[in-house]
């Protein structure tokens, strides 16, 4: 594991009048690069030749850096690149995916915003549910076995999917089948289904909770709040009942998009205390715990309980749908302000007051 005096090594060597706030070119990049712009930085993005037309077209970066496949990202030439641009890069979904989260803790020696070592917290289910059992937050029952199921459940597979692959059983006998037919259609392999987390599968509506902590002022804020569309789902359930089963068409959950939600204001009390709870977990596992944003996605029953299902310890690709700022960071803020300027908010005050220690790794 790359230690923390490493990267404040190579952060003194910065030009700290001269940040470059970098990320790679997909997921949330867009308003990251906007969001430092906001707040005065320069920018760079990283990415593939034909990828580069967003942040082209938007005009968010400054500077690009080409890589022949995204899975360069972790080559030494690349992080001399960013350490000469004074680079802190902002990690998001698919720069953990694409760099790989053992290149992020042993190889990858560039300044990041967060704590590196969180990252596989969120990556690993049984590592996952341990953090959030420890702040005692609700989270579903999970089936150690498809012997075992005796009810609905979801199933998921390790890693960055967006939803690829997961999909409903009622039992051993329905888990195999559907596991069995995403095996021949080349979705799954037999190290996916010998991995596969089996967890309840909780009725309820979907809100996926965006929360910044900041180390600076001790406060975990609430930025925003999303739902998801997940393909083919939501087509599917606008087809009549009748036609479903005419059909005879396997649903599956990957995200193709968010749109922003308001949760009822009664909730809000409960929301921040899940907040808190796993912040204060955290620290205690994972010191110096998170810091900056997390996303808690959970599902509200029809008692009003919200149940936590996943967890993002970095920025969540639901922060999209609030690029101008949401009712909450308006309320907060009294101006827009995204996820990405206020990661790059943060980044500045660190730098005013000389706290960068608090917030790089």
């Amino acid at each position: 594991m790359i230690k923390k005096e490493e990267i404040l090594e190579i952060l003194d060597t910065y030009n700290r009048d001269e940040i470059t706030i970098a990320t790679v070119g997909s997921h949330t990049a867009l308003h990251i690069l906007k969001g430092a712009k906001l707040e005065g930085f320069s920018t760079v993005c990283i990415t593939v030749k034909g990828r580069d037309v967003p942040y082209k077209r938007f005009r968010v970066a400054d500077k690009f850096i080409y890589i022949d496949d995204f899975k360069d990202i972790k080559n030494e030439e690349v992080q001399e690149k960013l350490r000469e641009l004074n680079a802190i890069v902002v990690p998001h979904g698919s720069f953990i995916a694409y760099c790989g989260l053992d290149n992020i803790e042993n190889n990858f020696l560039v300044p990041m915003f967060g704590n590196r070592k969180i990252l596989r917290w969120e990556a690993e289910r049984d590592l996952e549910r341990k953090i959030l059992e420890n702040g005692n937050i609700r989270i579903p029952k999970k089936f150690n076995s498809p012997d075992e199921i005796d009810r609905a459940v979801i199933v998921k597979f390790p890693g960055a999917r967006g939803g690829k692959g997961y999909f409903i059983a009622n039992s051993k006998e329905e888990f195999y089948k559907k596991a069995n037919l995403l095996k021949e259609r080349g979705i799954l392999d037999d190290e996916d289904i010998e991995r596969a987390h089996i967890e309840e599968y909780v009725v309820g509506a979907n809100y996926c909770l965006h929360y910044f902590y900041s180390p600076l002022k001790n406060e975990v804020e609430l930025l925003g709040i999303d739902r998801r569309y997940e393909s083919n789902i939501d087509g599917l359930v606008r087809i009549p009942a009748k036609e479903q089963l005419e059909l005879d068409m396997e649903p599956s959950y990957v995200i193709t998009g968010n749109f922003p939600v308001v949760i009822r204001e009664s909730l809000l009390p409960l929301v921040f205390d899940m907040g808190d709870k796993l912040v204060k977990s955290a620290k205690e596992l994972v010191p110096p715990g998170i810091v900056g944003p997390f996303c808690l996605q959970s599902l509200c029953t029809e008692n009003l309980e919200l149940v936590v299902f996943e967890m993002s310890a970095r920025i969540d690709g639901g922060t999209n749908s609030f690029m101008n700022g949401s009712p909450y960071s308006y309320i907060l803020y009294n101006e827009p302000m995204s996820m990405g300027q206020r990661i790059a908010r943060e980044i500045k005050l660190a730098l005013e007051f000389d706290m960068l220690d608090k917030i790089i790794y």
